[in-house]
């Protein structure tokens, strides 16, 4: 039988105590959460990642766009009936009982700190223009971490800072994207551009959706003002708001930049290149000063979204564990931050960097990615079934009935957009991203055997005959 209809629901997020460590996100700060997250580390080294499959990326940018924005009306229709910090872990949940939710908070939680590895190490590449590294693999993995544990320090020290730092790294952040995005065109030569499609090879719906698969981590982050909402100030009204604006700002900045950089940067360097935004500016006012002025607004940038999604990652768990289905000792909380989320989280982002630093730098952030395109995938494919089932069984407190067509086409098209990037991912990330998947539901099994025996103990629930 699904929870749904045998554990009562909490409608409302309690706000955290009133301390002046913490604070309540208005639109302003919620919108900048979502931008922040989703203008990442990611748009500062995807031209260069989707290069090799041509110019046809940029369709895949134009339907992931679209795709995004399916995704961002249904999240905000979502936290409106349910604004409770979780986001797709709540909504599962309420549809299809604990073990739905459980595999969206889990998955997501995955995609959360395996994101700040990537992040880490897309932010090494641009610390190496300014502080050559030389690919010294101590100096290199320090880095890494270093960057990755610096946005740990802030969540730590609570939402009032968090809010802050993502505020200044999201306005800091428009100065090398709006440089770009406008200067390129003064200095652009299509000569640049290279191929329309990288593999001749294939045909032009698989090009479209293996670049897809790779851009996607630059979308990640529509859910963010959901999964925070109960930290979010009338988040009922804002959270929507927040999501669209957020990524309407996104996708315009996403689209101008990433043509700028194919249209500045000859095809073969931004193949090879580490820092395409950096060359795009050095080559377009000659010298080296302002590649190295862009690169610091990078690493701005990238450690203003590690910043958000260090809390992210934190959230997630922090809901399921409310309910049982994590460990209680995610539920800590200290000046509005779930301390234990975040420093579990930073360790296994750092384990994992450590890890792939080790074996081999060789197309790191691109495997990174595509594992993180994969599990993004799942809680995104649970939360619009979640919406569908909403808007199907007609419950009357979830439905507006003016709106009902509106909302089962949208939800409708975030789902096909969510499988469409599964089949996107490759066989490989598929793989590994299951086996990701796949431990978590020993975690489950053990996480209800303990709430049912706490039930039992209780007198609310019989316990099972044994066989």
């Amino acid at each position: 039988m699904s929870t749904a209809t045998t554990t009562p629901r909490r409608t409302t997020e309690q706000p955290p105590a009133a301390d002046r460590h913490t604070r309540r996100f208005g639109l302003p700060v919620a919108t900048a959460l979502v931008m922040g997250n989703i203008i990442g580390g990611g748009i500062f080294l995807l031209p260069a990642s989707v290069a090799p499959h041509g110019t046809i990326s940029l369709v895949a940018f134009g339907i992931l766009t679209l795709g995004a924005l399916a995704l961002a009306l249904v999240f905000g229709r979502l936290a409106h009936r349910h604004p409770r910090t979780g986001g797709p872990y709540v909504y599962a949940r309420e549809a299809f009982g604990d073990f739905a939710g459980f595999l969206a908070v889990w998955s997501y939680w995955i995609t959360a700190w395996v994101s700040n590895a990537a992040l880490a190490v897309a932010a090494v590449g641009y610390l190496d223009v300014l502080v050559p590294l030389h690919d010294a693999k101590p100096a290199t993995i320090g880095a890494a971490l270093l960057i990755q544990w610096l946005p740990a320090v802030a969540n730590l020290a609570g939402t009032r800072y968090v809010g802050a730092v993502q505020l200044v790294a999201t306005v800091l952040k428009f100065v090398p994207l709006l440089l770009v995005a406008v200067g390129g065109f003064f200095f652009f030569d299509s000569a640049n551009l290279g191929p329309f499609r990288g593999d001749a090879d294939g045909s032009a719906a698989g090009a479209v959706t293996a670049a897809a698969a790779i851009l996607l981590f630059s979308y990640l982050g529509v859910e963010s003002a959901a999964v925070s909402a109960g930290e979010v100030r009338d988040p009922r009204r804002n959270v929507g708001r927040a999501t669209v604006l957020g990524t309407l700002g996104a996708a315009a900045l996403y689209l101008l930049t990433t043509v700028s950089v194919f249209g500045t940067v000859p095809h073969e360097r931004l193949v090879e290149s580490s820092a395409p935004f950096t060359d795009s500016v050095n080559l377009m006012f000659g010298g080296t000063w302002g590649g190295a002025a862009v690169a610091c607004m990078a690493l701005v940038s990238m450690v203003g979204a590690l910043n958000g999604w260090t809390l992210l990652s934190a959230q997630t768990p922090y809901a399921a564990a409310r309910d049982g289905l994590f460990p209680q000792v995610f539920t800590v909380k200290r000046r509005g931050v779930p301390t234990v989320g975040v420093l579990v989280t930073v360790v296994l982002a750092s384990l994992l960097t450590v890890y792939n630093y080790t074996v081999g730098t060789e197309g790191v952030f691109e495997t990174l990615v595509l594992v993180t395109t994969f599990t993004a995938t799942v809680p995104y494919l649970l939360s619009t079934a979640a919406q569908l089932y909403f808007l199907i069984s007609g419950q009357a407190d979830r439905v507006h009935r003016a709106r009902l067509v509106r909302d089962a086409v949208l939800a409708l098209a975030a789902f096909g957009f969510s499988l469409w990037l599964v089949a996107g991912s490759g066989y490989a990330a598929v793989y590994q991203g299951v086996l990701f998947l796949f431990a978590g539901v020993l975690v489950h099994a053990v996480m209800s055997a303990r709430k049912r025996r706490a039930r039992a103990a209780a007198g609310t629930v019989n316990p099972a005959p044994l066989p």
